[in-house]
């Protein structure tokens, strides 16, 4: 018997739907064991950390002794294997996360390296290589350089030894694990590893940054596991569960973390003030429940990468590939289908679901961007959401997804709006 969910569809479409459901089991369920393995590391953190319930009350004013806060903070250096954490809701977002701590390490002079190719649309402006922008660290001094990745999307080891010999103003090397609005792989643990060895072996005084984003409890292991010194992601992603309703964390080095405070709040009180008010309990919640969110959304990719590939599109990753991040790309060719595809990802999300999205500038971003994201965070990348940037290849952006059930119902009425009506 048909299920009711999609028996609206073509016949042709329940098919392939069925068959993708086959296909894809098994990898279904390397996700759930994945999910079982980080949720338990989490659980034994809670249970060992006394998690208790004056925990979450949170703070007021400068936040002094803020017991919730700093307990939280060493959950998350210990999840992290890190030395220590910072994790507040005075991060606005993952970008945020990331200038923070990259600009703590970096003084006039000094050089911000990418090895994993130019930066995303927002970091840039960051840096300064786009936009005009005031405070970026260009303007302050710092210098920017990168490494075209290899066509293959590869990490290009020959010609960054070189650079990392030859330029010793390089103090930061930063590695991006997802692939931005990029149609690279995004980088697995196993790849980031011999990254990581390269920049320790040829500049070990240099820091070794991670930007995190979408990246955290998608496989077993993290980039701090294996010697990276700062990494940073926002908490309206991954790690927070879309429960989080802002905030961003950074894990490193104690030392690095003490600078990172400083950057972020004031020198002198750095990490140990900012009050944590009303966000604690969040936060908390957010961080037990991201082992199994973020396995949702992994499933919800495997399913729209499987359905996509069965009608024809170009999709990175392929469903069988591993997984490091939430993120799915889909390269539709042209303008008119990508729009199309995005705004029944609106019509099916639980708020704003008659809104019809339009291409439009944002800032941060070069190119016109088509956005959907009904979601109960502003801007949450953790819940169900797609853009893209209107350039060739006219790839969609598709991540997260609260739920797999969700993400089928919407990326399965997607592919009959755009290739069946």
């Amino acid at each position: 018997m048909m299920p009711t969910w999609m028996e609206h569809f073509p016949k042709d479409l329940q098919t392939k739907i069925q068959e993708v459901e086959q296909q894809i089991a098994p990898r279904i369920k390397e996700i759930d064991d994945q999910v079982l393995h980080n949720q338990q590391r989490v659980l034994n953190l809670f249970r060992e950390n006394h998690v208790a319930e004056e925990d979450l009350v949170g703070s007021t004013g400068y936040g002094y002794d803020d017991r919730g806060r700093d307990k939280l903070e060493k959950i998350y250096a210990e999840y992290f294997k890190t030395e220590d954490a910072i994790v507040r809701p005075h991060i606005a977002s993952g970008t945020h996360a990331i200038s923070t701590a990259i600009f703590s390490c970096l003084r006039p002079g000094d050089t911000l390296y990418y090895m994993t190719g130019m930066p995303y649309d927002t970091i840039q402006e960051v840096i300064g290589v786009a936009g005009d922008n005031p405070g970026t660290m260009l303007e302050y001094g710092i210098k920017f350089r990168y490494t075209p990745l290899l066509e293959d999307g590869s990490v290009d080891y020959a010609v960054v030894e070189k650079v990392l010999k030859e330029d010793k103003t390089i103090k930061v090397i930063a590695i991006q694990r997802s692939r931005g609005y990029a149609t690279r792989d995004t980088f697995t643990i196993e790849k980031i590893k011999p990254m990581i060895e390269l920049a320790k072996k040829v500049a070990p005084e240099a820091v070794v940054f991670i930007d995190n984003c979408y990246g955290e409890f998608s496989e077993t292991e993290e980039a701090t596991f294996y010697g990276a010194d700062l990494m940073a992601g926002s908490l309206y992603k991954n790690a927070g569960a879309g429960i989080a309703k802002s905030g961003g964390y950074i894990v490193g080095r104690k030392d690095l973390i003490a600078q990172a405070g400083a950057r972020l709040i004031v020198p002198g009180a750095g990490k140990y003030e900012g009050a944590t008010y009303a966000y604690l309990r969040d936060f908390y919640q957010g961080f037990f429940m991201a082992a199994h969110t973020t396995g949702e959304a992994i499933k919800g990719t495997i399913f729209t990468a499987a359905l996509l590939e069965k009608m024809g599109m170009e999709v990175s990753p392929k469903w069988d590939a591993p997984r490091s991040d939430i993120v799915q790309t889909v390269a539709f060719g042209k303008e008119e289908p990508m729009v199309k595809f995005c705004a029944t990802i609106q019509h099916y999300s639980p708020m704003n679901a008659f809104v019809d999205p339009e291409p439009s500038y944002m800032d941060g971003y070069e190119d016109k961007v088509i956005m959907a994201s009904g979601s109960f965070v502003e801007g949450s990348t953790i819940e169900l959401s797609s853009d893209g940037p209107l350039r060739p290849p006219y790839a969609l952006y598709i991540q997260g997804g609260l739920s797999f059930a969700h993400v089928k119902i919407a990326i399965a009425n997607a592919v009959n709006d755009t290739f069946y009506k």
